[in-house]
């Protein structure tokens, strides 16, 4: 039978690390973030990210060129989308990022407009 993992062993800081990060969050109270909803740093000179925590920072490091999406954020992290989401909330409250989400379900074209396009395209 195998020992439980010591809370002072290397490999068990992973698994406490991600709850330390958002405070016990597991989800934004305000925003909801897809995994391909885009996040980008607004300009250095707006921002007051000098009191971030570390994670936070190398989110607006890494989205300060490039929009990227929220799943890119995390695997380049090395961490749980749920936290970079968290995180996320947290910069955009501060206003310290823009974000652009996918279009919602409400934003797409009806199916008999779709259809209708093809017929008048098979009509050319």
């Amino acid at each position: 039978m195998a020992e439980p993992r010591r809370h002072d062993e290397p490999e068990a800081g992973r698994y406490l690390r991600p709850y330390a990060i958002t405070g016990g969050r597991t989800q934004h109270s305000q925003h909801a973030f897809t995994l391909i909803t885009l996040v980008v740093a607004r300009s250095a000179r707006e921002t007051g990210a000098g009191r971030l925590e570390p994670e936070a920072a190398h989110i607006l490091e890494l989205c300060r060129d490039r929009a990227l999406a929220v799943a890119e954020v995390a695997a380049l992290l090395d961490l749980p989308v749920s936290v970079v989401k968290v995180l996320c909330g947290d910069l955009l409250d501060a206003s310290l990022i823009l974000v652009q989400s996918p279009p919602g379900r409400e934003s797409r074209p009806s199916v008999e407009l779709i259809e209708r396009v093809m017929d008048g395209i098979r009509q050319l």
